[in-house]
């Protein structure tokens, strides 16, 4: 399949990053980045992010779960996974209570984020990230930090909603592309459909988290072979 062109060139954002950040263990994450886009995602250390928030506007929202678990394309390792709760800045909407079903009375103990921040971080270093629709996991996390420690966080990720939209443009074809036949969606339980992968409960962070891994996985055996270079699927 055809690179997505990467508009960042991370080997040098991260080291430019790295220079930048006063915070330590923000800048170990950059410099342990995986910054090589020509290794073969069959050697790469991959973690699977997810988090459910109080809504979707990032600039007035919070993380109220955090989920991951570290993979490869060949394996999981839900014996490294994590999984918490975070007492959000925000109070809970009604809405994002009937979407991921967490409530006030699971929160009223949960710390701030800040307190986890440097556990989600370390397990994060030295992999790359992989999430279901990059602006949530990027933004959110971006912002919940900036907020605490008055400094964010970039990172390079693969995101296997862009992964599943480009198999379906590939399939479509040039003579779906002239007729605008639709694409079909491209959510998570649907996108998982498409390669027979067992039905979770959504909007579990972590559920969430392992149901990325499991469909990039798929992904990779569908689309990819294993000496595809990680440039071609991150950005």
């Amino acid at each position: 399949m055809a690179a997505h062109p990467s508009k960042i060139d991370w080997p040098k954002r991260y080291e430019l990053l790295a220079e930048k950040s006063t915070h330590p263990v923000i800048k170990s994450f950059y410099q342990s980045a995986v910054s090589n886009g020509s290794l073969p995602i069959s050697e790469v250390p991959l973690v699977a992010l997810d988090f459910e928030t109080t809504g979707l506007n990032f600039d007035k929202d919070d993380i109220v779960s955090v989920g991951l678990v570290p993979f490869t394309s060949k394996r999981i390792y839900c014996k490294d996974s994590a999984h918490w709760l975070v007492q959000p800045q925000q109070k809970l909407d009604e809405e994002s209570i009937v979407i991921h079903g967490i409530t006030h009375s699971e929160l009223k103990h949960a710390p701030d984020f800040s307190s986890i921040m440097e556990p989600v971080l370390e397990a994060l270093t030295g992999k790359v990230i992989v999430v279901h629709f990059a602006p949530i996991e990027r933004h959110f996390l971006y912002q919940a930090m900036m907020s605490r420690v008055n400094e964010g966080v970039e990172f390079a990720v693969i995101d296997t909603l862009e992964l599943e939209r480009r198999a379906l443009k590939a399939k479509q074809g040039l003579l779906g592309r002239l007729f605008n036949s639709k694409l079909g969606s491209v959510r998570l339980a649907d996108s998982r459909t498409r390669y027979s992968l067992p039905a979770y409960q959504n909007h579990n962070a972590l559920n969430d988290a392992i149901a990325t891994a499991e469909l990039l996985q798929a992904q990779l055996a569908y689309h990819y072979r294993p000496d595809t270079e990680l440039s071609q699927l991150w950005f």
